[in-house]
């Protein structure tokens, strides 16, 4: 347990048990505050649960970026890509895109990748020093990952860009001969070419991450309560929180990390956040050849990541800008399997389906900090493909601006201020 700083607040009650949210209460609960975690109980089917499990610090660059929209259209569903506008959620991704557009200009699109290589920078010490205090060590595989090509055009292109491309703390070199029989192995379709990410990881099992998560929080005296929270308020020097059971909880500091369900808390306070659901989609096996020591594959052409867990294999894709609430598309599932068909993959059956929305805001960059207003409010959402990434260090970042010390990376650009 900490020691608490006069300065700090003595309460918080956390929203949200995905990975951002779980580890901004732990860090919390282990500075000394008497912490409330608060989310629905039931199945974690979230964006920290459903996605690949990379740990990836090499994408500094925010996919607000011009290159990103030159190569838009060929990345669209329609055409095969992974990509997909429902005409249904025009309302939600029309001006999502508008203020995207706007991101991706070329000095606001440098400001992001120049803080956003500072936070990646941080994310795997603080995860080897979260689950070294969680005994859970093991779950963190820094063993890197493939990027593979199958066509002669597209190699030549992807290799080039990989290997003069800026990733930070990572670094990429070819694939070694032996390497590329390995990858080969996987498939009967010929490779043309690949690249392995060096320094990037993975962690080898979700649902031991979130038991081993769980268990380092209830030991620091953490609480939590299955419920949904559905409106905010403040309270004197602190807020109010309202759930869906009519309990109110109340505390010196409230942390909205609720994903892409933290829009609706915040807006009846007034507090814009142009956020999006942008969904992913997974199929997973649990009977499988796939190799136990293949880190992460990227089939590029295919926009189709392939991870090997610890007792299943996971094929994930898909960018689909819609509604945190609307119905999924099978056609996704659908290429998924077609994907791994045409690989001929060691995938075996029964195969489960799975669909997540990832928080995204219009610049790819995260929101965490305090409210400069609300001074009981506090968030930290907004993390995109890279909650997983971030989420050790986001909790360490947070938990040292609300106790008054220096966060190890800058906070301000990732305000929500520069949305006011």
């Amino acid at each position: 347990m900490g020691i608490a700083n006069p300065s700090q607040p003595a309460s918080a009650i956390v929203i949200g048990d995905g990975v951002v949210g779980l580890a901004c209460a732990i860090e919390l609960a282990r500075r000394g505050l008497a912490v409330e975690l608060v989310a629905p109980d039931g199945p974690w089917r979230g964006a920290s649960w459903g996605n690949a499990g990379h740990v990836a610090i090499e994408q500094i660059e925010p996919l607000a970026s011009l290159a990103m929209l030159r190569s838009l259209p060929r990345r669209l569903f329609t055409l095969g890509g992974a990509a997909a506008f429902p005409l249904r959620d025009l309302r939600h991704w029309l001006p999502f895109s508008l203020r995207l557009l706007r991101a991706a200009a070329p000095g606001r699109f440098r400001r992001g990748k120049a803080v956003l290589a500072q936070a990646l920078a941080t994310a795997v010490p603080a995860w080897q020093r979260l689950l070294r205090r969680a005994d859970a060590e093991g779950l963190l595989r820094l063993d890197g990952h493939f990027i593979v090509w199958e066509h002669g055009a597209s190699a030549a292109k992807g290799m080039a860009h990989w290997l003069g491309a800026e990733v930070g703390t990572a670094s990429v070199r070819r694939a070694t001969a032996a390497e590329m029989a390995d990858l080969q192995a996987l498939t009967p379709v010929r490779l043309a070419g690949a690249v392995r990410v060096e320094g990037s990881g993975q962690i080898t099992d979700m649902t031991a991450l979130g038991e081993s998560l769980r268990r380092h929080y209830a030991q620091h005296g953490g609480r939590r309560i299955a419920a949904r929270a559905v409106h905010l308020a403040s309270s004197g020097e602190g807020g109010t929180v309202v759930l869906d059971t009519g309990e109110t909880l109340a505390a010196d500091l409230v942390v909205v990390a609720a994903g892409a369900a933290s829009k609706r808390l915040l807006s009846p306070l007034g507090i814009r956040t142009p956020l999006i659901a942008e969904r992913g989609y997974h199929i997973e096996a649990s009977e499988t050849d796939w190799p136990a020591d293949m880190p992460p594959v990227v089939f590029e052409d295919r926009s189709m990541i392939v991870t090997r867990f610890a007792s299943t294999v996971r094929a994930a894709s898909f960018v689909e800008y819609s509604s945190l609430d609307g119905p999924p598309d099978p056609r996704r599932w659908q290429r998924l399997r077609d994907h791994v068909a045409r690989l001929g993959l060691p995938f075996g059956d029964p195969v489960s389906e799975w669909i997540g929305a990832r928080p995204t805001l219009p610049d790819y960059l995260p929101a965490t900090g305090r409210h400069r207003t609300h001074r009981w409010l506090a968030y930290a959402f907004g993390h995109q493909h890279l909650g997983l990434t971030l989420s050790a260090t986001t909790g360490e970042a947070l938990g040292a601006l609300v106790c008054s010390d220096a966060p190890a990376f800058d906070l301000a650009p990732f305000s929500l201020d520069r949305f006011a």
